[in-house]
């Protein structure tokens, strides 16, 4: 509980309405979309500009509270939970698009800018900005920075980190720092701008960012090629790209998934197909033309049992927005739906898909499958009930062996919904003691005092790691 002096200091900076701390209020921003993750903060403060964000970053360090900042709260990972309580710094009010610049091809915003604000500002200028996190309607840009989010067109485009060219932040003594800035080339330093993204909001606020933009694709295409056998599926993924071919969408759903999401969206997909590839290319009308026809045949190569092309744009869209709701239907078949991202390399979908099947069974669990087949990242996503505490240190230990077999084919424990809470112990898994101890003496030196978003990604304690039975 903060004393009520410390709050009227942050009411004075932000104002009365924008600093909550109501039971309703702090209830509210207790929790994200990550299930079974809760803790009630202190209080709930809102600022508009980078200046304000200064002040209460002052306040917190003079009185050593904690600041965990905050953007929709879709995370996925436990990432915007106040475990310690402090403050929840909300920076919705901080959503203004400030420049879209043509001649070098940014666009420059606030970190409170809904993704989907962003892809229909600049496309109406016939421009690009390519990452599509599955949350986009309702993620902010300031989120996807800090999980260096990724989405559908990740395959053809990359992630987040490949288009922010330049950010502003507010370091954890209040001080405003600015990386890069509208260049093509830098190599001033260390690249803090790299370093930021992806930082989960351990080192600095980002209060603003300047990202690349692309020119549009001139036309888009979408296929559906339908499987009797998951492992034929993953063969034409590999294929495809084996023919240097890279689509701009390469999506994965198993049987499951099929049947859940044809429930919920009703587009006519075939629920007795083993698997569906998703399949999207754009370009220039002629490139595109010729590249679905070659992946036509390598599906049809892998004896792919149906090949379907969107005919027009509605039903293209139709499509993608079907994939983009996957968790949602899924969400609606029991209480608690715990979504996933381990990811190997694309040569290993096979093998992955595989072993989640295989640890599915052995826990007796219902565990659906389905995302960026493209580029590695799975989605393995368990429908459960947390009132089944019997059945939970089930999917936990299940869960522990996915990300023990994605790290024993190369892979990661997280593609792009970031450490967290949830991935914290199995972080030293993957990196390594070495590895702990260099991004420690990074947040250190950011942030000495471990007032931002404190007790995430480093694990009080590493969980031991499991061997993966295999059958």
């Amino acid at each position: 509980m903060l004393p009520e002096s410390i709050r009227e200091e942050l009411r004075a900076i932000v104002g009365e309405k924008n600093c909550l701390d109501k039971q309703e209020a702090l209830v509210a921003y207790s929790y994200d979309a990550t299930p079974m993750q809760q803790a009630l903060p202190d209080v709930v403060v809102m600022p508009k500009s980078t200046a304000e964000i200064q002040q209460v970053m002052r306040v917190a360090a003079r009185y050593h509270i904690p600041i965990v900042t905050r953007g929709a709260g879709s995370n996925l990972c436990g990432g915007t939970i106040p475990v310690g309580g402090g403050i929840v710094l909300v920076l919705s009010r901080m959503n203004q698009i400030v420049e879209i610049d043509e001649q070098n091809l940014t666009i420059t915003v606030q970190p409170g800018v809904r993704t989907v604000d962003i892809h229909q500002a600049v496309e109406a200028l016939g421009l690009f900005y390519p990452p599509d996190p599955g949350s986009m309607v309702i993620s902010t840009i300031g989120g996807n920075i800090a999980l260096n989010s990724g989405g559908l067109r990740g395959l053809k485009y990359g992630t987040t980190k490949d288009y922010v060219l330049g950010l502003e932040a507010v370091l954890p003594n209040g001080e405003v720092i600015r990386t890069g800035g509208k260049l093509m080339k830098d190599v001033a330093g260390y690249d803090l701008t790299k370093l930021l993204v992806g930082s989960e909001g351990t080192l600095a606020i980002i209060t603003e960012a300047i990202l690349k933009l692309i020119p549009k694709p001139q036309t888009q295409r979408v296929m559906l090629a339908m499987f009797a056998d998951m492992a034929q599926a993953a063969r034409s993924v590999s294929d495809i790209i084996a023919n240097r071919i890279i689509p701009g969408t390469l999506e994965f759903l198993d049987q499951g998934t099929i049947r859940v999401v044809e429930g919920f969206k009703q587009i006519g997909l075939p629920t007795d197909a083993a698997a569906i590839l998703l399949i999207g290319q754009d370009g220039e009308p002629q490139t595109v033309d010729r590249d679905m026809e070659q992946i036509a045949a390598i599906c049809e190569k892998n004896d792919a049992v149906q090949i379907k092309v969107a005919t027009t744009a509605e039903e293209a869209d139709e499509v993608m927005t079907a994939r983009r709701s996957a968790l949602a239907a899924l969400s609606r078949m029991r209480p608690t739906t715990i979504l996933e991202d381990a990811t190997v390399p694309r040569a290993a979908i096979a093998q992955m898909v595989a072993a989640i099947q295989e640890i599915t069974e052995r826990y007796g669990l219902q565990i659906c499958t389905f995302g960026h087949a493209g580029d590695g990242n799975l989605h393995p996503t368990c429908m459960t009930d947390a009132r089944n505490t019997e059945e939970i240190e089930r999917v936990e230990h299940a869960f522990e062996e996915i990300f023990a077999a994605a790290i024993d084919l190369g892979g990661t424990i997280t593609g792009e919904h970031g450490v967290g809470i949830v991935k914290a112990p199995y972080l030293e898994w993957k990196v390594g003691a070495a590895g702990m101890e260099i991004m420690k003496g990074i947040k250190h030196a950011f942030d000495p005092h471990n007032l931002l978003n404190p007790d995430k990604m480093f694990a009080k304690q590493s969980r031991n790691r499991v061997v993966v039975q295999r059958a």
